[in-house]
């Protein structure tokens, strides 16, 4: 079993990593370990378990920022924010069940080290949008910081953006920054059904494209949406989330009622069943590691909304999956096979345009496979001197998004 390192505080971090510089050693960077089985197997000597530095240091809901501990869970944090009517406006997905762990294990330094973001990215934008400042400590064993608590921050470089996507490659972030927004006050989901997957595309560009401000854009083809609780299990759903004060919702949803009405049969969920629906969207709970095809391939693919449609037709019928983000994020539930069913996937992508990244398989699939998305020999290059330049000796998660990276 590899050794763990537990630093109670943000010197403890950098004496850490001082100390793994100088002896060699490498180190795998993790809080709750809820997504430790996201990435390339680990090729660390030590853990550098964070999850005690923790505990929210700042908030000022006034002024929409709020500071924490990166070991936070963000569980913690979005209660937090609840009870001030606030949320996390880029509503991070809960990666635990479908890697086979608890829900809600998650801290806030994972979360923004894997950018992470829910259906709402479409109308709030990503994580690293939202994340304004934060403390770290590099591979060289020094302490730096980026960004500070307000959003027009534009002295020096951006770090934050930097470290955002980087799965702890780059540096073990050990006070982070973030921005927080008003909650809104209610919602409701407006479907349209029965419709396959090139079709959905229709309503999904007219709802996108309308003034009804959606939050939310997904279609579920029939052999998933029986997966989800409260919907027909013999029909397809292609639904979106309208937020905001009751009355501008209400208004919204007759508009866009009416102008999905020529695509189809026309529904309406209301608050509660809207809320439970765009969470099971979020965290792809229809291919959570307890339920069926636990032990199937699980991919996520980011493409442009316009194409992401085509998927379906380009690569096996018996892969099951669904689409986020307007079309934009396609879950894709593979048949096991030796290389998780990589090569007609990367072959679609490339295609299609846009990146694929293997979720869930096992780790000696993910050893040997490409994880993330391949880069092309001149980002590869502009990689690796990023990581020498934070990490030049290689010691924080080797190897976990790239081979030798």
């Amino acid at each position: 079993m590899t050794d763990t390192l537990k630093p109670q505080n943000a010197k403890d971090v950098e004496d850490a990593v001082s100390w793994a510089l100088a002896e060699g050693k490498t180190l795998e960077i993790a809080g709750q370990g809820s997504k430790r089985a996201l990435g390339r197997p680990s090729q660390s000597d030590l853990t550098l378990d964070l999850s005690a530095l923790s505990g929210v240091t700042l908030y000022e809901p006034e002024e929409l920022v709020l500071s924490a501990k990166a070991g936070t869970p963000i569980a913690e944090i979005e209660k937090l924010v609840a009870e001030k009517d606030q949320e996390l406006a880029f509503e991070p997905l809960d990666y635990g069940p479908i890697l086979g762990q608890e829900a809600g294990r998650g801290t806030i330094g994972g979360v923004l080290a894997a950018n992470l973001s829910g259906p709402r990215r479409i109308k709030a934008g990503a994580a690293r949008d939202h994340f304004l400042g934060v403390s770290a400590v590099s591979g060289r064993g020094e302490t730096f910081k980026s960004g500070g608590r307000v959003v027009k921050n534009v002295t020096g470089y951006d770090l934050c953006k930097l470290m955002s996507g980087s799965f702890g490659t780059l540096a073990a972030m050990t006070d982070v920054t973030i921005k927080t927004l008003p909650k809104s006050e209610t919602e409701q989901t407006v479907m349209v059904v029965g419709l396959d997957d090139e079709l959905a595309a229709g309503p999904m560009a007219a709802a996108m494209g309308s003034s009804c401000d959606v939050s939310g854009a997904a279609h579920l083809p029939a052999h998933v949406a029986w997966r989800f609780e409260g919907l027909d299990p013999t029909r397809s759903v292609t639904a979106f989330r309208i937020e905001g004060v009751a009355p501008s919702v209400a208004h919204r949803k007759d508009v866009l009622s009416a102008l999905l009405k020529p695509f189809g049969a026309v529904e309406a969920i209301a608050e509660a069943q809207s809320h439970a629906l765009w969470r099971a969207i979020r965290d792809a709970a229809p291919f959570a590691a307890a339920g069926d095809g636990h032990d199937r391939p699980l991919w996520r693919i980011s493409t442009e909304p316009g194409k992401g449609f085509a998927l379906s037709a380009m690569i096996s019928p018996a892969a099951q999956m669904f689409y986020d983000w307007g079309g934009g994020l396609i879950w894709v539930l593979m048949l096991p096979a030796d290389d998780a069913g990589a090569k007609p996937l990367r072959q679609a992508v490339a295609a299609l345009g846009g990146h694929a990244t293997l979720v869930r398989a096992p780790a000696s699939i993910r050893a040997a496979a490409d994880v993330f998305q391949p880069q092309d020999e001149a980002v590869a290059a502009l990689t690796k001197r990023v990581k020498d330049s934070f990490d030049p000796k290689g010691i924080l998660n080797p190897g976990r998004m790239w081979a030798g990276v």
